[in-house]
């Protein structure tokens, strides 16, 4: 396919030669602890999946310059870590919700390579930043094609499931088919290895020499989705962590897991962790998701919604200890105060959340580090508009969720400020 139009080239030498990658060393662990230069390594960091995406836009004020005034920003108030997307599977609807992209993947099998110019770019401007990636590459959920483009492509489920929406118990039923799919898993393979044996265009570093990124991730949110398919997700998890050390041995690998509530069984979450190719454990902490508070009602239910956050990181953080290994919160976020999606709406008790989720940070040894979900950046919804539609903006919420849901704007001053003061505290 044709090469996308960016500016990649010209920068290759000067980058390559900078200060801060000649200085740049591979994140650890140690114990319980993250380490950094022999040293333990704390951070706080966001969930920027679209970042990849961005260098790929034809107009480079909405991209390349968009990604490298919102990493500066992100560098000032503190946010040295960054959860990307490696790339979506297949396009068009899945579930009847649009897909992000172009796709790394467009045919089961054919990849486009130029796809991947965008990651090279955000790893290179992160490069000089002194910022670390941790970079997932598929996704249990629709929005990016993941496991259920995996077996539309084999015919193990209908293709009306690209535009059919299916109820919460057919997605369960659909997506657990995933662990017992060879051709799936295989395709899915072939995925990774075409990522992880990337050379960066721009650095002319391979991947896998790059310190830039922290840890490669089995997916966003693998889950089981069926108890049926625990013996078979447990072996899949165990074979896609070997397959990642096996390609890659100097960086670390995690789950991209939310935890017991993602295996309904804090004792599977500890099975799959214990695995020795599995540097350190991830959770994900949804209140609205899941119902520790009633919809519309989010003021009322706050102080319930802490609680139970609370008893889901220290049941965790007792996880974390038996298996000797870090625990990262690595996805968790609250609606605007109201639920509102307007921007100007107040984010009083998000940012509460906020302080007490990064509170953990350093001041429980076992949490290294916290990514909240998600920054939107400089990216304003479609005022009338709910939903994406391919042209908007990328922003922190997926396709399937009201633009504004969980997104942190660049706007949001006393959030900011909430990030700021718990990083100068630590």
């Amino acid at each position: 396919m044709n090469c996308r139009p960016i500016v990649f080239f010209a920068a290759v030498l000067v980058l390559a030669a900078s200060a801060a990658a000649q200085q740049a060393s591979f994140v650890k662990i140690r114990g319980y602890q993250l380490v950094l230069d022999g040293k333990p390594y704390y951070f706080f960091g966001t969930n920027y999946w679209y970042g990849p995406l961005l260098g790929l836009e034809k107009d480079k004020k909405r991209g390349i310059q968009r990604l490298r005034k919102e990493l500066d920003f992100l560098k000032r108030n503190g946010v040295t870590n960054l959860r990307l997307m490696a790339g979506a599977e297949g396009s068009g609807p899945l579930n009847g919700v649009p897909r992000v992209g172009p796709p790394l993947q467009p045919e089961q099998g054919k990849f486009d390579a130029d796809v991947l110019n965008g990651l090279d770019l955000v790893l290179a401007e992160m490069e000089k930043r002194q910022m670390k990636a941790v970079i997932f590459f598929s996704n249990n959920w629709e929005w990016s094609g993941g496991f259920q483009q995996y077996l539309i492509w084999n015919n193990v489920i209908s293709d009306k499931w690209l535009t059919a929406k299916p109820t919460w118990d057919e997605l369960r039923d659909l997506t657990s088919k995933f662990y017992t799919c060879m051709p799936c898993k295989t395709a899915y393979a072939k995925q990774v290895e075409f990522v992880i044996t990337r050379t960066n265009r721009i650095t002319g570093r391979r991947y896998v020499d790059d310190p830039t990124i922290m840890a490669w991730e089995h997916a966003n949110e693998p889950r089981p989705m069926r108890p049926a398919a625990n013996d078979a997700y447990r072996k899949w998890m165990a074979d896609t962590a070997a397959l990642i050390k096996r390609l890659d041995p100097n960086h670390l690998v995690t789950t991209g897991h939310e935890g017991r509530v993602g295996t309904e069984s804090l004792e599977l979450f500890e099975q799959v962790h214990a695995d020795p190719n599995i540097d350190y454990l991830t959770i994900h902490i949804w209140p609205k998701n899941w119902g520790w508070f009633e919809n519309g009602r989010m003021a009322e239910g706050f102080d319930a919604a802490m609680d139970k956050t609370v008893d889901y990181i220290e049941e965790h953080v007792a996880a974390a200890k038996r298996l000797n290994k870090p625990l990262v919160i690595e996805e968790f976020g609250l609606p605007r105060d109201g639920q509102s999606f307007d921007i100007r709406s107040k984010t009083l008790l998000r940012d509460r959340y906020f302080a007490k989720v990064f509170s953990y940070i350093r001041s429980q040894p076992a949490v290294a580090g916290a990514n909240f979900w998600a920054f939107a950046g400089s990216a304003r919804p479609v005022k009338g508009r709910l939903f994406w539609k391919h042209g908007d903006q990328y922003s922190g919420d997926p396709p399937m969720e009201e633009q504004g849901l969980y997104s942190v704007f660049d706007s949001d001053g006393l959030t900011w400020k909430v990030i700021r003061g718990h990083r100068k505290d630590r």
